[in-house]
């Protein structure tokens, strides 16, 4: 591995390291500000939000200036953000924390954007994008061990740990990150209309269904990720630590799929677009098993459903960047982080409501909407097959 791809995965690691540690910890620690589950999907909705506005300017502005001054502003302020969030002392204060992170919501955007710009060719860049996948893997095996057991100290210690932790990964990526975008659009002039990104979006006909099947998949996705700790807590009375245990499961089987499998058996023996489809089938089986009795049962689909998250996290963002031109990728990466946050706005809040009528029902949702997607995509690819075949019979009788 050279030394650019492993200094930018060390910054990601980091990144999400300290993601990782808050993710159980964080339901039990908003409940000591009397905070129900809808509230507490609230706080993953306001950072979607921001990110939604922030997320396709800073990708663009990547494009303009470079990527590793946005890299290092992004992972500032997320720094700031969870030392915000720490040092609480009301619930205002925790909103303001995840709006100060979801503002420059850019690191993971462009952390893609530079593995994607040192890519010799598709199969490396799905490959490259799969990496990213196996950092956030291993991430959340330590991250959720790692923060279940901070915990013990005191629920608001791991979201301290966190905020030092990011403010080291800045003066990491200050000595080591490299530059390595070359072909800046530096005569390109930047829109600041957030809104303006996603509306080329929609007018793009080419790529309009693979950011329809990215909403659906991230809405899913979100859904259940949401109250996972809260659900888990309620099927099985796992705490904290428990849950940490849990989440470091579903990690390794998201390092082992994306670090190993996705190389060496997924891209070697299917077709790209065949992935992008049949897997959300896989993953919307997955989900309807979480509600099924039986912890075995229940452990089987969290594997199958992380299997399926990781396939497809990795495979439609590349389908996507497989269209945009060198000096747009940053954009489009952008944009589909955009698309993503609208996913993660609506995600937890109906995950919130859902589960105060019913603890099963997020669960059901998330499989309902995976299976729309997957209709959605067989529809898509079956209309593109028949333009193809329509523009051959076309060429054939000139």
């Amino acid at each position: 591995m050279d030394k650019a791809k492993f200094t930018i995965l060390s910054t990601v690691f980091i990144d999400v390291l300290g993601f990782g540690i808050v993710m159980p910890v964080l339901p039990f620690y908003v409940q000591t500000f009397g905070m129900g589950p809808f509230m507490m999907t609230l706080l993953f909705a306001v950072f979607s939000f921001f990110s939604f506005f922030s997320s396709p300017f800073l990708g663009a502005l990547s494009d303009k200036i470079g990527r590793r001054p946005i890299l290092i502003v992004s992972i500032i302020s997320s720094a700031i953000g969870w030392l915000v969030f720490a040092g609480a002392n009301s619930v205002i204060m925790l909103f303001a924390g995840r709006i100060i992170d979801g503002l420059a919501a850019g690191n993971i955007t462009t952390a893609q954007s530079y593995l994607v710009d040192i890519a010799k060719d598709e199969k490396e860049r799905t490959a490259n994008l799969g990496l990213i996948g196996m950092i956030f893997g291993i991430g959340f095996v330590v991250g959720p061990f790692l923060g279940g057991f901070l915990a013990q100290v005191s629920y608001s210690f791991p979201f301290w740990f966190v905020g030092f932790l990011s403010l080291a990964n800045v003066v990491f990526a200050f000595w080591f990150l490299p530059e390595t975008h070359i072909n800046r659009s530096s005569a390109k002039k930047l829109n600041f209309n957030p809104l303006a990104p996603i509306m080329r979006a929609m007018n793009n006909r080419v790529l309009r269904p693979a950011y329809g099947v990215w909403l659906l998949f991230v809405l899913a996705v979100s859904l259940g990720q949401a109250i996972f700790s809260l659900y888990l807590f309620a099927r099985f009375g796992f705490e904290e630590f428990t849950a940490g245990l849990v989440m470091a499961g579903i990690g390794l089987v998201v390092a082992f799929n994306q670090g190993f499998a996705m190389k060496k058996i997924w891209l070697r023996y299917f077709k790209e677009h065949h992935l992008g489809i049949w897997v959300l089938l896989f993953g919307a089986f997955g989900y309807l098993l979480y509600a099924i009795d039986g912890i075995i049962i229940f452990f089987i689909g969290v594997a199958i459903s992380a299997f399926a998250q990781s396939i497809l996290r990795v495979v439609l963002t590349s389908q996507a960047i497989g269209l945009a031109m060198p000096n747009e990728r940053g954009e489009i990466l952008g944009i589909l982080n955009s698309v993503a946050s609208i996913g993660m706005i609506f995600g937890p809040l109906a995950a919130g409501i859902a589960f105060e009528r019913s603890v099963n029902l997020p669960m059901y949702s998330s499989a309902l909407i995976l299976f729309i997607a997957f209709c959605f995509a067989l529809y898509n690819r079956r209309q593109l097959d028949k333009s193809k075949l329509s523009e051959v019979a076309s060429v054939n009788t000139l």
